[in-house]
This record gives structure tokens, C-alpha cells and sequence, in this order.
């Protein structure tokens, strides 16, 4: 369970992020956070895992303040959440098994760590990752041979096989195309449900929010403005967090789902 509370950030610029959050996101949720550009969202999800540091209330996870955690104690905290990227983060001239076995790298020894080479165990959890998300055949294939969809998807395969209890998504979606956005949504969707991950994710697609996620959090200067179910969400809920941008986000939504 992940509770904010009363939580804020403001950057050393003075610039306030996140202003009075109170949050409760409870193990197996799919929440989706939608904004403007510059809202707060991805400050909002980067706060889980310490990416950034709040600097005002508390950010409790399981029972823990994790504003108090420190060195060993963090990196144990992020090895429980996985992070999913708009860019994949990948190594890309080498093998999409390589790629995923990576998660495994900081639990294994010193002499494992310099010689590259995993157990049977790992290789076993990597194949089983990847099949999860439908390209296990891609296992020994380049990632620069792949699509953007096919390397979105060996991320996730990466992430998985860390046995994340969460799943942070920062715009995962971004940079694909309607077909591929939708059969990546399928794989989160999925891994949510299959393997009761919580899945909270950044996203500008209102209609793909509403499809996928089960509750969506709205936020708008730094403030959530919304919380709720994602069939409880109308066109005024949405004037609210978009604000006179509206329509302008509707019709780019609209023309990208074409």
C-alpha cells in the first residue's frame, strides 16, 4: 500500500511540483495520473521511488516512511519497483534476453557481475518474462532489430522479471503508434490482473486512461483536483483538471487514435 500524505515537492528553484497530496493506492490497482504538461505528473510517480525526494509530509509504503530510508535501504526499496520509461532504457546492440537478465545484476555476486554470466534460474525467469508479454521467439534477437512497440515490451519483460510489487509508467506510450499503444496497454493490463502488480502510470491519452486504468487521478499545478473511479469520470471532471485545454487535448487524442 502507497500513502501520501499531505505531501510536497518544490524544486530548489522555488518552483512547487506537488502541493497538499493525500493519496492512498492499495496493492493491484491500475491507476492512471492525467494532467497537463507540467502538472506534476511524473514528479507525483518518481516520488515513489525516491527519484526525487519530497520535501514536505510523508510518502509511506507498506507501513514505512521511505523519506527516511538512506543508502542500502533505497536501492533495496527500487529493486521492488519497477520503472517503465518513454525512452525503454535499453541496450540496444545487444540480445533482448541480455536486456532483461540486467535486472537481476544487483543481486548477484561481485565475480558474476564482471563476467556477465547468470544461472540457470535467471535465464529460466528472463524466458518466462518475455513470454509473458508475447515475444519470448524475439529472446536472442538484437533490440535494435525490434520496434518501438517490441523494445516498450522487453522493458516490460525486464521489469517483470524483477518481481516488482509496483509498477511505475512514465508515458510508456508516448512514442508508439495506436496499434502498438494498444497491445502494450494489454501487456500492463494483463500483468496487473495476472500477477496483481500495481501499475500507476503517467499518461496524456485521456481515452486510453479511461480504457485501461480502474482509477484515475487528475492533477492540475501540482494539486490532484480528481480521484476516483474511471467510469465516474465526465467532460466537467475533465474541464476540471485540463482546465480551457480541453478540447485541444480531446482533438489530439481523437486525430492519434484515427
Amino acid at each position: 500500500m502507497i500513502e501520501f500524505i499531505n505531501v510536497e515537492k518544490t524544486y530548489t528553484n522555488g518552483t512547487k511540483a506537488l502541493e497538499n497530496i493525500h493519496l492512498k493506492i492499495e496493492q493491484g490497482e491500475f491507476v492512471a495520473v492525467i494532467g497537463l504538461s507540467g502538472a506534476g505528473k511524473s514528479t507525483l510517480i518518481r516520488c515513489v521511488n525516491r527519484m526525487h525526494d519530497i520535501t514536505g509530509g510523508k510518502l509511506i509504503i507498506d507501513e514505512v516512511d521511505v523519506t527516511t530510508l538512506k543508502g542500502k535501504q533505497i536501492r533495496q526499496l527500487r529493486r521492488r519497483i519497477g520503472m517503465i520509461f518513454q525512452s525503454f532504457n535499453l541496450v540496444t546492440r545487444t540480445t533482448v534476453i541480455k536486456n532483461v537478465l540486467v535486472s537481476f545484476v544487483p543481486d548477484n555476486p561481485f565475480w558474476r557481475k564482471l563476467t556477465g554470466i547468470y544461472t540457470k534460474e535467471q535465464k529460466i525467469k528472463a524466458l518466462e518474462a518475455l513470454d509473458k508479454v508475447g515475444i519470448l521467439d524475439k529472446a536472442y534477437v538484437r533490440v535494435d532489430q525490434l520496434s518501438g512497440g517490441q523494445q516498450q515490451r522487453v522493458a516490460l519483460a525486464r521489469t517483470i522479471a524483477q518481481n516488482p510489487d509496483i509498477i511505475l509508467a512514465d508515458e510508456p506510450i508516448a512514442s508508439l503508434d495506436p496499434v502498438t499503444s494498444k497491445i502494450v496497454m494489454n501487456d500492463f493490463k494483463k500483468i496487473n490482473q495476472d500477477l496483481n502488480i500495481s501499475v500507476i502510470m503517467n499518461i496524456h491519452h485521456v481515452e486510453i486512461a479511461l480504457q485501461y486504468a480502474d482509477r484515475i487521478i487528475g492533477i492540475r499545478k501540482g494539486e490532484v483536483v480528481f480521484d476516483g473511479p474511471s467510469e465516474k469520470v465526465t467532460q466537467e471532471i475533465l474541464s476540471e483538471i485540463y482546465g480551457g485545454r480541453l478540447e485541444e487535448i480531446q482533438s489530439s487524442t481523437e486525430e492519434r487514435l484515427a
